[in-house]
């Protein structure tokens, strides 16, 4: 029964930014209050409890580990399989389950590949566009570029593809007239919004799981705010970004990151359950290959 396991929930954590957690702890609780799983914990790469220590403190033989981060790169392939003592092929870990020392841990995808994320950053745009309206109104979604913007790096090819799968789901869906992905590290890159946009009203999502340096400072600073506004804004605990602002011929709404969205609980859930949950018995359809050899914590 899930009452007799352990949840696990992974993120990226910051020595510099308490809100960097902000997430993983809120989401955490969220599954706690609901009293499904036995235990809920939570471990970081850069704080206190660290992936690497964080089984030890699991009370239950079955563990569902899922990593609160946007897309399946380095950390999820690599960082995270390596510091839990999952076997690796080649340096690289997957999704799956394994017998870690006394632990049978299912290890999820990232929930920022989950389908659902799609819908997520459309309610986002929605959301702003209707609660920062201009004093002659909001316009239609047919009269918005919509833009996803993501981190993007040379260390993994992985790293965009989430970000570039749900603009292609949000593009075909239709309703805004113009979908793209933009990144601070790669092509096409942030700064190229206002040049990249097809209509005069242009929204903005970032697509990270905390409201951190890079979506309250870095990204406001790269579609072209006042540096020091920025900073100001922030120092007096406000979002880095002022909605909606003139930039050019454009007005241009931004909207927080992703990360704090409700329903993003019921998303770890599902990544945890996609390797069974351990209550249900293991019939003859379930591949031996699905479990991985023994590793030590």
């Amino acid at each position: 029964m899930l009452a007799h396991s352990t949840l696990v929930l992974l993120g990226h954590g910051s020595t510099l930014n308490g809100q960097s957690s902000a997430p993983t702890r809120l989401h955490a609780d969220t599954l706690r209050r609901r009293g499904v799983l036995g235990q809920v914990l939570e471990a970081y790469w850069k704080q206190e409890p660290s992936f690497a220590a964080v089984l030890r403190s699991a009370w239950h033989r079955d563990v569902f580990v899922v990593p609160l981060f946007i897309s399946a790169g380095y950390f999820t392939q690599q960082v995270i399989p390596r510091e839990l003592g999952l076997p690796l092929i080649q340096g690289v870990g997957s999704p799956g389950i394994y017998e870690v020392g006394r632990h049978r841990v299912r290890y999820g995808a990232p929930v920022g590949t989950h389908p659902s994320m799609t819908d997520v950053i459309a309610r986002r745009a929605m959301e702003v566009l209707r609660n920062e309206a201009r004093p002659e109104g909001s316009p239609r979604p047919s009269e918005v570029s919509l833009f996803v913007a993501g981190h993007g790096t040379s260390n993994s090819e992985n790293s965009r593809r989430a970000v570039e799968d749900h603009v292609a789901l949000l593009a075909a869906r239709g309703g805004f007239h113009d979908v793209h992905a933009v990144f601070m590290e790669e092509s096409p890159r942030i700064e190229e919004v206002p040049a990249l946009a097809q209509t005069r009203n242009v929204v903005v999502v970032p697509f990270f799981l905390s409201d951190g340096l890079h979506t309250q400072e870095d990204i406001p600073v790269l579609l072209g705010a006042d540096p020091g506004e920025v900073r100001s804004r922030v120092k007096d605990g406000l979002h880095g970004w002022r909605n909606p602002q003139r930039m050019g011929d454009r007005t241009l709404w931004y909207t927080p990151a992703v990360g704090d969205e409700p329903g993003l609980a019921d998303v770890i859930l599902e990544r945890a359950l996609e390797w069974g949950d351990p209550c249900v018995k293991r019939d003859d359809s379930t591949p031996d290959s699905a479990l991985a050899g023994s590793s030590n914590e």
